[in-house]
């Protein structure tokens, strides 16, 4: 399962003109400018969007923006976390799960009323085809074999070759030498 939040992808709104690419750039724009009020101007006052801020109001506001991002890269960590750990178990007892209800749906599969206790249906039974179904279903059947050119197994033995023009020769080891010790 993939997170619903994208880093690489993350646009967050700046009082800047160049937009960061990550959190972390986002991050660093806010504390910029805290530090850059802070230091050139703490006793200005701006108004911004129809509002008067003083430097301390501004600084207060940007925190909060920040506390908020920062807690929401926290919660996106926890959840890459959560995700993992919920992989990991559904790694292990997914084979486990299907067994069960596998076992089950044989055990009860009489009894849908004892199925739903456990929070499962019956499997349902295919509809019986019709004979224009099957009819069909023979007719694609010939054509694919006719296409394929396969054949039954007696047809196969049926089928005889004459090989001429090739001779064979046996290959046979030449004796060998065995040297007297002198």
């Amino acid at each position: 399962m993939r997170p619903f939040w994208n880093k690489e992808k993350a646009h967050m709104s700046t009082t800047t003109g160049t937009k960061p690419r990550t959190q972390a750039g986002t991050l660093a724009q806010l504390r910029g400018l805290i530090l850059g009020l802070q230091k050139q101007l703490p006793s200005g006052s701006f108004t911004l969007l129809s509002t008067v801020y003083a430097t301390p109001a501004l600084v207060t506001a940007l925190q909060g923006t920040i506390t908020a991002l920062v807690a929401v890269t926290a919660a996106h960590a926890a959840l890459e976390v959560a995700l993992a750990a919920y992989d990991a178990e559904k790694a292990k007892m997914g084979p486990v799960t299907l067994a069960l209800r596998r076992i089950l749906q044989s055990m009860y599969a009489n009894a849908p009323d004892t199925l739903a206790v456990f929070g499962m249906e019956p499997p349902k039974v295919p509809a019986p085809r019709t004979a224009a179904q099957k009819a069909a279903t023979a007719a694609k059947a010939k054509a694919t074999r006719k296409a394929r050119g396969t054949t039954s197994k007696k047809q196969k033995s049926a089928i005889t070759g004459n090989v001429t023009g090739i001779s064979i020769v046996p290959i046979t080891a030449p004796a060998a030498v065995v040297s007297e010790p002198r």
